[in-house]
């Protein structure tokens, strides 16, 4: 940004164009600087809080307000994300707070939450952000003492300087700062990480104590004068299509104010399905209403789309051959062939269902053309953009305020509660309308982690190295692309690590709708790769950390094919030996019928490795305990959120295993219901976990997802460790005698 500028200067449309000029960046893309000259009184001159960026504004009193750009889904990032500003603002924690943004991109950039994507995308401007707003503090004091900004240091929210021994803290400069020339953004000073205050302390939830004490922050908790509240009923198959409805009973319910009959789109990507809402006074009368409509559904579409019969259809497809190559390095079948051992298995999952605990819900008012929406949304923009698509409604002609989720688990990428409340709103317009699914609507019309089969062989050679592997991938698509979340990472170890190397898919039409899982991809992949990996270790007369270790061989790092992240074999060295350590995994378990197991996963540029020591007796696992070794790179922003993420994965992966976590499907309609056939982690089930972190000189990057994938083939591994049995079927049933 140009120096010449001024504060009379400062409209909207120059401040838009500088900070184009300075190359802006996401934090200070629009720096819209509020003089307090024009406010309209003397009073609200002396309290305004002076907006310094789009993120940062400073009270009279000192007290710093910090915008939380990205959807909370229970990931940490409205506490880190802020922390980062902080630390480079170098202003006193005590004094901060955090406020829930609104979407708005132009202003504060992208707003999602998915992928593990936060950390490594915002570590940067976030940090800029902090750091250009203290340069602003600083030359407001500087002008105001007539000394050079370098003279100037700054701690906990105060400027000093030394040689006179004055010093002002950020709320008394904080007016005159905002009519500062912003600084450019590349070549404001960052701190040294010596001398972070605030980054690496462990931090409790900027929201936890409002949790505990039941503060409504949640999408349920919304409420609005005149709120009505809506239910809406779909067909029980998916794919199914509304032929009739009697809605005459549904509409003399008590509290029930409307019965809105509507059509969908026939895209199940946008959630607009067939369906009836039954509006009410309250949920709950809304709720027994339903059971008032008699509905005559078309599931022509979803017959045969059962279960059963897509495992018969993966065993024909295994039998028939290899599929279609998605990769193929050097020649797998000559190695194969001339391979002094060859083994072979064959691996499954099914599909999982993402139950958190707030089931969908959103609440919209549409009027006078312009639509308000309150969402526990993932994805807030595509929300937007599928109802210009839906019902043509421009997105700025919508206010979406982003509400806490009740836990997403990528559940919340999709927005179908968000058009399905829209088309209620529009039905109704100038009343509030919030819609909420009962748990078994959550259940059974997820986009759901989609099932898979894998075939795997591998070629030991004379000296029990790994020559040659093969996976044969059945999954759900339209034989040209995969269904969402259904497709295969070519990079999945081995993959770069052996000269032999053949992936190949196969795949089958479904009804059902799929998408992302937490760790998406790999929270399946990895299950099925290390477990018959370490069957190969086996077979090759080692164990699977040695094995890794070999394959991995110097440091480098490996391309994947078609671009993006590149795998770096010393950070997966590294997290492998670190749990080695940890776990004393040379030291087998002593007890009968109790082992360990590892596995090792790189994923959404996390490395982990994990070793679990369980048992089984009379048919029930025991998980003792989870060693953990990760590496997120060089700064763990928030130490307490790292740890209950991590924790929280485990826990995640070990109830996909565990607890019978399985969808089931008989013509296109879901058997499970409830948590009473999907359940959850229970508390006592829950190991002692230990965690150690590996610190590389890299940026950081995100923990949401990277952490769960490796303990679920680590505890199959050490359940085979322990009875003998290979656990190759997913959730883990074991003989009870």
């Amino acid at each position: 940004m140009s120096r010449e500028l001024t504060a009379a200067s400062l409209d909207r449309r120059n401040v838009l164009k500088a900070s184009l000029l300075a190359g802006g960046g996401l934090a200070l893309d629009v720096l819209i600087p509020f003089p307090v000259s024009a406010l309209e009184t003397a009073q609200e001159r002396e309290h305004a809080a002076a907006q310094l960026s789009a993120f940062v504004s400073i009270a009279p009193d000192g007290t710093v307000t910090i915008m939380s750009k990205n959807p909370e889904i229970g990931q940490g990032i409205k506490t880190s994300l802020p922390m980062i500003v902080a630390d480079e603002l170098d202003c006193d924690w005590s004094q901060v707070r955090i406020a829930q943004a609104d979407l708005d991109q132009k202003r504060y950039g992208e707003q999602y939450a998915g992928g593990s994507t936060a950390t490594p995308r915002d570590w940067l401007p976030m940090r800029q952000t902090g750091a250009a707003a203290r340069a602003m503090l600083v030359q407001a004091a500087a002008l105001k003492w007539r000394v050079d900004p370098s003279e100037l240091t700054t701690a906990k929210g105060r400027i000093y300087h030394a040689a006179s021994a004055r010093s002002v803290g950020y709320g008394d400069v904080a007016s005159a700062a905002a009519a500062v020339a912003p600084p450019d953004l590349s070549a404001v000073p960052l701190k040294r990480p010596e001398q972070f205050t605030l980054i690496g302390r462990p931090m409790v939830g900027i929201d936890s104590a409002r949790i505990v004490k039941g503060e409504p922050i949640f999408g349920v908790d919304m409420r609005l004068p005149g709120m009505l509240y809506a239910v809406y009923e779909v067909s029980p198959a998916h794919g199914g299509r509304l032929v009739k409805a009697d809605v005459e009973a549904a509409k003399r319910a008590p509290g029930v104010q409307h019965v809105v009959p509507i059509v969908g789109n026939g895209d199940a990507d946008s959630g607009l399905a067939d369906g009836v809402a039954i509006v009410a006074t309250n949920w709950w009368l809304a709720d027994e209403a339903r059971a008032k409509l008699r509905i005559d559904w078309d599931l022509s579409a979803a017959k045969g789309h059962s279960s059963s019969v897509y495992r018969a259809k993966a065993d024909a497809a295994i039998a028939a051959g290899a599929g279609t190559d998605l990769r193929l390095d050097g020649d797998p079948a000559a190695a194969l062939a001339s391979a002094a051992r060859r083994i072979a298995a064959r691996y499954d999952y099914p599909f999982i269902a993402h139950a958190p605990m707030e089931p969908q819900n959103c609440t919209a008012r549409y009027a006078d053309g312009k639509l308000e929406i309150w969402a526990p949304s993932q994805t807030p923009q595509r929300g937007l953009d599928q109802l210009h698509k839906v019902f043509g409604i421009a997105p700025e002609a919508v206010t979406l305020h982003l509400r806490r989720a009740g836990g997403g688990f990528g559940r919340r990428l999709m927005n179908d509660y968000m058009v399905q409340v829209v088309a209620i709103a529009k039905a109704l317009p100038g009343v509030p309308i919030q819609l909420m699914w009962s748990r078994p609507d959550d259940m059974r019309r997820d986009y759901y982690r989609p099932g898979g089969w894998h075939s795997f062989e591998a070629g030991i050679g004379a000296h029990g190295e790994l020559i040659a592997f093969t996976d044969h991938f059945v999954t759900f698509g339209d034989g040209k692309t995969p269904a969402r979340a259904a497709g295969f990472n070519v990079a999945m170890p081995p993959a770069g690590l052996i000269e032999h190397l053949r992936y190949s898919q196969s795949m089958m039409p479904t009804v059902v709708t799929t998408g992302a899982l937490r760790a998406p991809g790999s929270n399946a992949l990895c299950f099925a790769s290390q477990s018959f990996l370490d069957e190969v270790a086996l077979a090759a007369g080692t164990d699977l950390p040695r094995l890794m270790l070999t394959m991995l061989g110097e440091r480098r790092e490996i391309a994947p094919p078609g671009g993006g992240v590149p795998f770096d074999t010393g950070r997966a060295r590294d997290v492998i030996e670190k749990v080695v350590a940890t776990s004393a995994w040379t030291h087998k378990p002593a007890q009968s019928l109790r082992g360990k197991g590892f596995a090792f996963y790189f994923s959404h540029r996390g490395y982990f490795a994990e070793v679990v020591e369980a048992s089984a007796a009379g048919g029930k696992v025991t998980v003792h305990k989870v060693w953990v070794a990760g590496d997120i790179g060089s700064q763990i922003i928030n130490p307490m959120g790292a740890e209950n993420q991590v924790r929280g994965a485990v826990i995640d992966g070990l109830a996909q295993a565990l607890a019978g976590q399985a969808i089931e499907f008989v013509d296109g309609v879901a058997q499970q219901s409830n948590f009473h056939d999907f359940q959850l982690a229970r508390i006592p089930a829950t190991p002692e976990i230990e965690i150690a972190w590996v610190r590389p000189d890299k940026p950081p990057t995100g923990l949401g997802e990277p952490a769960l994938p490796p303990v679920i083939p680590a505890l199959t591994n050490a359940l085979c460790a322990a009875t003998g049995t290979r656990i190759r079927s997913l959730p883990v049933r074991l003989a009870s005698a």
